[in-house]
């Protein structure tokens, strides 16, 4: 390339031609901006709401068992005659009776008198619930809610009228109060809390138990029209201050699918949280923005005397400026050459084919996880063509990198893959592994193992004090060629440098475990 000096335009219209390339810049990455920060609110707004029907379905699941007495209660009286039905009930009573949630069960026979499963039912609530049969002894099921001073009661009852004309009610209370200290123990890592209420307001179960009975129209913004949804979406969503976390949350609220009541539950999420990721976006483009601005001004600054000054140089100067810029652009191209050659060392071609050719059906088929995908695709490579100068990386961001690899394998193979994570404690993320040290064990499981629907590969991750262990079931590949095992030879070399011993990879009892030893 030779570089001719020629004087084509004038100083001011360069100038102007400048300026006119710094504003349509600026402009589109202004633009940019938004739409990054656009696509990640967006994802963040679907994820939350994800989480919150799989919190809604799960609350659901756990109280519609105690729904399924009415199916037991049929098989028991349609199994049994007029000599042994009272038996058979008493062994029904009983085995419910264990459930540390079931309170005060109760049947009776046709017009005889009520017989409960235990005697240490105080009088009030004897009379209470003979009262409650007699007003309902014409409805085939019912439930409702008891409070009182001492007990917060979902009181369950249902009629069963057997072939031979025999009449069997059966009844039993639900401990609330005990139902909260259960629910606690469900989905306790959710980064979100959810509580219950009936169309009065009282609050059924809350995470704090000094609120159950409380009424939520009293204690929150929720009101009563709150609980009328439009039929598309089912449900309400709004930005409010918790009455829990003495912080604003995003909540969602709906009518829950429990038969037979007219309850509602509302999913909270810290506002803080569902909008970290949008923050961080805002910041960082707010930065790529600001660096973007100065770099072109002062880009235009110097091209500009550069100019200026080029045009005042003589012939040998060019000549000169040639020879320097071909030596320029051996070296970039040498440079270029290396990078290409390292990339192609680290990333795997045919995961990147595969993973574009489940981007490009999920364009068509599902476009918000067709962005989801696109951005952790993106991630993924940034993190693979970015390596830390000393090889190793805290627990956190390899974590973070393989749940997005997963992410990529799950959306191709649904069913094939079931991917689990335990974090004895999140001090433990602080810890470094070396580069790369997830995806190894991951991949080669992967890579020598049959997934499928009848057997899916199951991976585990479980980070404790000293050492991560990753685990998978074997299904072997038949006639898969042989191991180079380059993942392995990697990892004992990194933790020969930091003199850290323990590192381990063996098959035991249908598994294969990988022992990854904690550097710092």
């Amino acid at each position: 390339m030779k570089f001719t000096l020629k004087n084509t335009f004038s100083g001011r219209n360069f100038f102007i031609l400048g300026i006119i390339f710094i504003i349509l810049t600026l402009l589109s990455v202004y633009i940019l901006s938004g739409l990054m920060t656009q696509i990640t609110e967006k994802s963040n707004a679907e994820s939350s709401q994800r989480s919150f029907v799989k919190k809604q379905e799960v609350i659901a699941q756990e109280l519609s068992r105690f729904l399924e007495t009415k199916n037991e209660l049929k098989r028991i009286v349609d199994i049994s005659n007029a000599k042994n039905l009272s038996n058979n009930l008493k062994v029904l009573s009983n085995i419910h009776a264990n459930d540390s949630l079931v309170r005060n069960n109760w049947f009776g026979i046709n017009d005889q008198q009520i017989e409960f499963s235990t005697s240490k039912i105080s009088p009030e609530l004897e009379n209470s619930i003979k009262n409650f049969a007699a007003k309902n002894k014409d409805l085939t099921q019912s439930n409702t809610i008891v409070e009182d001073q001492e007990n917060f009661f979902w009181r369950i009852y249902y009629k069963y009228i057997a072939a031979n004309g025999t009449v069997v009610r059966y009844g039993y209370d639900i401990d609330l109060q005990s139902l909260q200290s259960y629910f606690s123990t469900i989905d306790q890592k959710a980064p979100n809390y959810a509580f219950v209420f009936d169309k009065k307001g009282t609050i059924l179960y809350h995470p704090e138990i000094k609120l159950l009975k409380k009424n939520i129209f009293n204690i929150t913004n929720i009101a009563p029209q709150d609980t009328t949804f439009a039929k598309k979406e089912g449900f309400s969503k709004r930005i409010a201050p918790s009455e829990f976390l003495l912080l604003d949350i995003v909540r969602y609220t709906k009518r829950l699918n429990v038969k037979g009541t007219h309850w509602y539950i509302a999913v909270n999420f810290p506002r803080e949280i569902s909008n970290e990721d949008v923050n961080e976006v805002k910041k960082y483009a707010s930065l790529i923005y600001i660096i973007t601005t100065a770099i072109l001004i002062v880009f235009f600054y110097l091209f500009t005397i550069f100019t200026r000054r080029t045009f005042q140089e003589k012939e040998v100067l060019a000549e000169e400026k040639n020879k320097l810029l071909l030596e320029n652009e051996k070296i970039n191209k040498e440079k270029a050459l290396i990078q290409l050659h390292h990339l192609k060392e680290q990333i795997n071609p045919h995961f990147l084919f595969n993973s574009l050719n489940s981007l490009y059906m999920l364009i068509e088929s599902n476009t918000g996880v067709a962005r989801k995908f696109t951005l952790n695709l993106s991630k993924i490579y940034r993190y693979l063509i970015n390596p830390p100068v000393n090889n190793i990386v805290t627990v956190q961001e390899e974590l973070l990198f393989i749940e997005k690899y997963i992410f990529l394998q799950q959306t191709r193979f649904t069913e094939e893959f079931v991917f689990t994570v335990t974090i004895q404690d999140e001090n433990f993320l602080a810890k470094k592994v070396p580069y790369l040290a997830f995806q190894i064990a991951v991949e080669n499981a992967i890579k020598h193992n049959i997934a499928s629907d009848e057997t899916p590969l199951r991976i585990t991750i479980d980070i404790n004090e000293n050492v991560v262990i990753i685990t998978n079931n074997l299904n072997e590949k038949q006639n898969f060629e042989k191991e180079s095992k380059f993942g392995h030879k990697y990892l004992e070399s990194i933790y020969k440098y930091y003199s850290t011993n323990g590192f381990k990879a063996f098959k035991k009892d249908g598994d294969f475990t990988c022992i990854l030893p904690l550097i710092g």
